[in-house]
C-alpha cells in the first residue's frame, strides 16, 4: 500500500524495521542477560532498538515525547501535561528472545489522549509487519506487501472458539473465566504465543478473544491494540469501558479482554468478567 493512512505511519513502519535490525545480530548469540530493579530481564538487544527508536521518532516528531520501557523513569508530573505521546516497547518478548524463540517484536504506538491513535507491531526475525489503529484500518505486511486484515466475529462453522493465551503467564481468576466461557459456549481451543503478537492473531482472523487477567505494562498492549482496533476489534476494561492509557503514577495496565467488536458472545464474556471473578 503506498497511500498510508496517518502521515506519520510509514515513518514509524521504517523505524520498528530498523529496530529489528538492531536487535538480529544479539539473537541466539549468548547474550549477556542483567535484571532491572522489577527484575525483568533486559539485554544489550533491548538497549540497541530502543536507541534507534529514541533517535528516530525524536527526528520524525521533534515534538512528540517518547515513553520507552527502556526509559519509563519519566515523573507523572511531567507526562500529566503530555497530550501526545510514543509509547514504546523496543524488545516485547524479552523472555522469548532470551530462549531463543522467534515471538519477539518491536512495538510502537501513537497516544493522544490517553487513546491509541495507530500501532505498528513488527518482527524481526520474518521481517512481518502489523499496523493499524481505530478509524483507519489494519494491515499484514509480509515482504514489502501489505495486504488488509480484520477480525472475525465468529469461528468458522464447527470449529470451537480459539482463546489466546500467555505461554508464560496466567492466574486463578483466568482460569476461572475460561471455564465459564467453556461452560456457555462449549469447547475453547487454546493458543499460546509470545508477545504482542496474541492480539495480531485476533486481528489477522486466525484467534476469537485475549482475555488477561494477569499483570501487563502499557508498552506490552498499546502498539497491538492499535492493529486490532484498526482490524475490528475492541479492548475493554472487565466494566465494560475502553481500555486506554492514562499519564498515571503506575504504568501497570489493568485487566483486560480483547476481542471482535461485533462477537456475539461479547456480552456472556463481560457478565463473566463481572460477575465470576
Amino acid at each position: 500500500m503506498s497511500d498510508f493512512p496517518h502521515p506519520l505511519l510509514a515513518g514509524v513502519i521504517a523505524l520498528a524495521h530498523a529496530a529489528g535490525d538492531a536487535i538480529l545480530p544479539f539473537w541466539r548469540a549468548d547474550v549477556a542477560v542483567t535484571a532491572k530493579a522489577d527484575d525483568s530481564p533486559v539485554t544489550a538487544a533491548d538497549l540497541a532498538a530502543h536507541h534507534v527508536l529514541l533517535d528516530g521518532l525524536t527526528a520524525l516528531a521533534p515534538q512528540i515525547p517518547v515513553l520507552s520501557e527502556e526509559d519509563a523513569n519519566i515523573a507523572q508530573s511531567v507526562r500529566a501535561g503530555w497530550t501526545r505521546w510514543w509509547l514504546v516497547d523496543p524488545l516485547d518478548g524479552t523472555k522469548e528472545f532470551i530462549s531463543g524463540s522467534e515471538e519477539f517484536t518491536v512495538n510502537i504506538a501513537l497516544i493522544e489522549h490517553g487513546r491509541v491513535v495507530f500501532g505498528v507491531v513488527s518482527m524481526p526475525t520474518s521481517g512481518r509487519c502489523y499496523y493499524g489503529g481505530a478509524g483507519l484500518g489494519a494491515w499484514r505486511e509480509d515482504g514489502g506487501v501489505s495486504s488488509p486484515i480484520s477480525v472475525r466475529n465468529t469461528p468458522p462453522a464447527g470449529q470451537p472458539l480459539t482463546v489466546v493465551a500467555s505461554r508464560r503467564h496466567s492466574s486463578p481468576q483466568q482460569e476461572r473465566l475460561l471455564a465459564g466461557l467453556s461452560e456457555q459456549l462449549g469447547e475453547l481451543q487454546l493458543t499460546s504465543v509470545g508477545s504482542s503478537l496474541k492480539f495480531c492473531l485476533l486481528a489477522e482472523g486466525a484467534a476469537d478473544c485475549y482475555p488477561r487477567l494477569a499483570p501487563t505494562s502499557q508498552w506490552d498492549t498499546a502498539a497491538a491494540q492499535g492493529v486490532l482496533e484498526g482490524a475490528g476489534g475492541v479492548v475493554l476494561q472487565l466494566d465494560g469501558e475502553p481500555f486506554c492509557y492514562p499519564p498515571r503514577e503506575s504504568l501497570l495496565n489493568d485487566h483486560f479482554l480483547a476481542l471482535p467488536a461485533r462477537a456475539p458472545w461479547r456480552q456472556q464474556l463481560l457478565a463473566l468478567a463481572q460477575n465470576k471473578l
